[in-house]
């Protein structure tokens, strides 16, 4: 029998694949558009906040929750450069350098975060 945090683990995995799924069938869709909506849905933000909400307290989920805010930045300089690039490199390319940017802002935003 298998134990609950490999149930627990597993469901995580399966929750992930199926958005993986659903976003390659939204793409497929006269609605393709909806494929870059489904990253945004919460579902790992939710696992999050319930397990430091659980296991932590209330005063770290509220850290977290701001955090989260914070969190946002590097996603936003990940649009906005890869909307940029794709117009000057080929796509894998453009990717890749745009998620370089999303690391780059995601470890300022934890350095930041650190000092205050």
């Amino acid at each position: 029998m298998l134990s609950a945090s490999t149930m627990n683990l597993a469901l995580k995995a399966l929750i992930g694949a199926l958005m993986v799924l659903l976003i390659g069938v939204l793409s497929r869709t006269r609605n393709y558009y909806i494929a870059g909506l489904l990253p945004l849905f919460p579902t790992f933000a939710l696992m999050a906040h319930y397990i430091v909400g659980s296991e932590r307290g209330v005063a770290d989920l509220k850290a977290t929750i701001v955090f989260g805010v914070w969190a946002m930045a590097p996603y936003l300089a990940y649009l906005i450069s890869l909307y940029w690039l794709v117009d000057r490199l080929p796509l894998v390319p453009a990717l890749l350098v745009a998620l370089i940017v999303w690391c780059g802002v995601a470890a300022a935003a934890v350095l930041l975060w650190q000092r205050h």
